[in-house]
């Protein structure tokens, strides 16, 4: 059964109206000689043609999952009474409503009366491909109506296929705990014996003599920033990968563009190389992704048309509930511009699976990635409720507390949450689960796996964020406005209401602990457990920086290394901001003051650390540390601006090697893993490798000896991404093209970058040695110590039983 598209009165969803009028808006005025560069015949727009539907090409070279992969045999959910059902295809749900803005798409683009515009006209208002525009709308029309052999017809058929996707048959259960899955244990095992031999290569130490329980856990991750994030990270992580320092990683973590850095190194596009991985973007993003010919001709034009509009059918048909708004739009067309080879035709459905990845982890020879996204609570009883608000001051004091952000980390094995410490395997992502189970069909199957486009959307979509970081980013360029002052108090004191309040909805995903609200923390935000589906979004609304997924417990990292390309890097401090995290949970080892020097406030900052560090919850502590970066904000733009004032008054070389206050091209901190002696106290951190404490041999040794102390803790590695006066041309504060919402980079654009990460780099490659080999040293010292203890206790106990026969006893 399927549904006629009908006509229906105007009414546009807000998602399509925005895709189509920035699309047309921004192909206006648009360099125009970026379409023939996106043209294999140098066509401006490829006129309609007859649609042949055929499957992706699979030329492409994945490697084949694991035999003794772990994980739940295959069940037929079906056979299970407990499984819950639901049903797929109501003509009144998801695929019906979006089959009507499809409709109204369509006809109110029919309505234009092209022919009637005057050709100056039309070329004032309207590039000349907005003539094609309805005809294009018509062809994907046709193509998402359910008629038997239309192309959604068989996507569906597909999709129902337990050949073509084997998840559908398995029954998916919620994980219920705080440790790590199985997989991910099973995974580090193997790595380890990857990172025993790529460390004996980076050191120099031949392998013989290293003991792989002394090898460091080492974690790589990137930041937030768009394709700015996407395009830095990945040519920073290249230079760690030319130096060897990639091979010896066991975690790579990502925020929004970082995160779209690793999905595409994980697949058939990027073949796990960072080299191949710049070529495919130089190849790529010359085009904006919202250009309207190039993105209609890839969703109407087959194989990618099939490739890109799979996803959407398995999830509007299959989850009669689902939600689908501007993210999922985004993510599409992300897809087709990251994951769509140039040339158009060698695309890869395998890429399509976040679950398809852990082909490339079976044996270890890859670091595991991890993604991050973040659910924002915002309690029921801040609500309005005709008119009037609910609830009394005690109540608004509490709702203050408890609006936070949720983190949600995914891996190809799981995806789960520390709030709730309950996750679900990631090939059940995108089905409906009530007590704990998955949901499946009446024909005994559950749908396929959400696709990676969506979860690229949720990654990236900072877009989503709330009026409160909306402000943040303009205010800036506001400031010279004359009454700014006046209007920035007034929308500081609203803060607390705009922090609640977001302009464009997230995306959504089936939520999987409903009806679990007992097995769970009783400190789980209530909120979650009332709506069918979780709103997710960019993590960078709460950290720029993947910091917290590296300090779950059981991924025991010893070294991380952090590559910052966010843009507000000294006025947000992100890797200050993971100091109440680590407070709050009680994680030993963390170096508690790391990150851009703050303002003369060591009272009140060590006042709020410790209040933090004795909240109640995680959504009190999180609030709490919301108001102390709030309460820092302007102290530290004032303070970075001083800083570089006084750099410009000092010669080159002092401006980019960097003060001792200020930070520099690489920056190592070490935590300590000692107990507070008192509640005033606070546990030193070192920032080791400073230009004054460098200088001389003994300097140097005492470094070292910190790095190696018996009671040293995590090393942090930072690499901000600064200008450097040895690559000219690109300047990540003032180039135009190194925008956050900037999504065009010319092959031209990309070398630079490549170039100032590659130098940067540089400046620390020898430090980040020296911190891997101390850390390589201590471990092995510790190890050493442990055995001789065990020799000595086995010898008194031997000595106890048997005596000691030398003396004749």
């Amino acid at each position: 059964m399927y549904r006629s598209l009908k006509i229906k009165p105007w009414s546009y969803h807000p998602a399509f109206t925005l895709l189509l009028g920035g699309s047309v808006v921004y192909g206006a005025f648009v360099d125009r000689r970026a379409i023939a560069n996106d043209s294999k015949d140098g066509r401006s727009w490829p006129k309609t043609q007859q649609l042949i539907v055929q499957r992706p090409s699979l030329q492409a070279e994945v490697p084949p999952a694991s035999p003794i992969e772990p994980g739940p045999s295959p069940t037929t959910a079906s056979t299970d009474d407990d499984v819950p059902l639901f049903e797929a295809d109501p003509d009144t749900g998801a695929w019906g409503s979006l089959s009507d803005r499809l409709e109204n798409a369509r006809v109110a683009l029919a309505a234009i009366r092209w022919s009637r515009m005057t050709n100056d006209l039309a070329d004032f208002l309207l590039p000349e491909w907005a003539q094609d525009l309805p005809a294009y709308f018509a062809k994907l029309q046709r193509e998402l109506d359910m008629a038997p052999g239309s192309l959604a017809h068989e996507i569906w058929g597909e999709a129902q296929d337990p050949s073509l996707n084997p998840e559908i048959v398995r029954l998916a259960k919620v994980r219920i705990g705080k440790d790590l899955c199985v997989e991910e244990k099973i995974f580090q095992q193997r790595r380890k014996r990857y990172t025993t031999k790529a460390l004996a290569k980076y050191l120099n130490i031949p392998e013989d003599d290293i003991d792989p329980e002394d090898v460091p856990t080492i974690a790589m991750c990137g930041s937030g920033g768009g394709l700015r994030a996407l395009v830095a990270g990945t040519s920073s992580y290249h230079s760690a990968q030319e130096a060897g320092l990639y091979d010896c990683v066991t975690y790579t973590a990502g925020v929004s563009g970082s995160c779209w850095l690793q999905a595409l190194y994980y697949s058939s596009i990027g073949k796990q190389n960072f080299s191949t991985l710049l070529n495919h973007l130089k190849r790529r993003i010359g085009i904006h992704i919202a250009y309207p010919p190039s993105a209609l001709a890839l969703l109407t034009t087959a194989p990618t048309n099939k490739f890109l509009l799979s996803g959407i059918v398995e999830k509007v048909k299959g989850d009669p509930t689902a939600h689908f708004g501007l993210v999922d739009i985004y993510g599409i067309l992300l897809a087709a511009r990251l994951f769509v080879p140039r040339g158009e035709l060698g695309v890869d459905s395998r890429n399509l699976k976040l679950s398809n990845q852990q082909a490339y982890l079976s044996s270890g020879a890859h670091p595991l990635p991890i993604y991050t996204a973040v659910r924002h609570e915002i309690p029921v009883e801040e609500r309005k409720s005709k008119g009037r608000a609910v609830g009394s001051q005690t109540t608004e004091e509490r709702a203050k507390q408890e609006s936070w952000f949720q983190w949600f980390e995914s891996t190809p094995y799981e995806l789960w949450s520390e709030e709730l410490e309950a996750g679900i395997p990631s090939w059940s992502v995108g089905r409906p689960f009530r007590d704990g189970t998955g949901a499946v069909r009446e024909n005994g199957y559950s749908v396929p796996e959400l696709q990676l486009p969506f979860m690229l959307g949720i990654w990236g979509s900072a877009f989503c964020a709330t009026l409160s970081h909306y402000y943040k980013e303009v205010r800036p360029v506001v400031k010279g406005l004359v009454g700014f002052g006046g209007i920035n108090d007034m929308l500081e004191e609203k803060n607390n209401e705009l922090i609640k309040v977001h302009p464009i909805e997230p995306a959504a995903i089936p939520n999987y602990v409903l009806g679990l609200e007992d097995q769970l923390p009783h400190t789980a935000a209530k909120g979650i457990f009332r709506s069918d589906h979780i709103e997710l979004a960019d993590a960078g609304m709460s950290n720029n920086l993947p910091i917290y997924p590296l300090l779950r417990p059981g991924r025991d990292v010893d070294v991380l290394i952090a590559f910052d390309a966010s843009a507000d890097i000294k006025t947000e401090n992100w890797l200050s901001v993971a100091d109440g995290y680590a407070r709050q949970r009680g994680i030993k080892g963390w170096p508690l003051g790391a990150g851009w020097p703050k303002p003369d406030t060591s009272k009140t900052v060590s006042a709020e650390e410790l209040e933090i560090a004795e909240a109640a919850s995680p959504q009190e502590a999180a609030g709490k540390i919301a108001d102390a970066r709030e309460a820092n904000r302007d102290a530290l733009t004032h303070a970075a601006g001083s800083i570089d004032d006084s750099a410009k008054d000092k010669d080159s070389t002092s401006a980019t090697t960097g003060l001792t206050s200020d930070l520099t091209y690489c920056n190592v901190w070490v935590g300590t893993t000692l107990e507070r002696a008192s509640d005033a106290e606070t546990p030193p951190s070192k920032r080791l490798f400073t230009s004054s404490s460098s200088s001389s041999p003994a300097s140097a040794h005492d470094e070292d000896w910190h790095l190696m102390g018996p009671d040293a803790g995590i090393a942090v590695v930072y690499f901000p991404f600064l200008p450097n006066p040895s690559v000219s041309g690109v300047d990540p504060n003032t180039s135009d093209f190194m925008s956050t919402w900037n999504f065009i980079y010319s092959a031209e654009d990309i070398e630079q970058v490549v170039s100032l990460a590659r130098a940067n780099f540089r400046e620390g490659e020898e430090q980040v040695k020296r911190t891997v080999r101390a850390v390589y040293e201590r471990k092995k010292s510790r190890r050493q110590e442990r055995e001789r203890s065990d020799r000595e206790r086995r010898w008194r106990l031997h000595w106890q039983r048997e005596g000691n026969h030398f003396l004749g006893s």
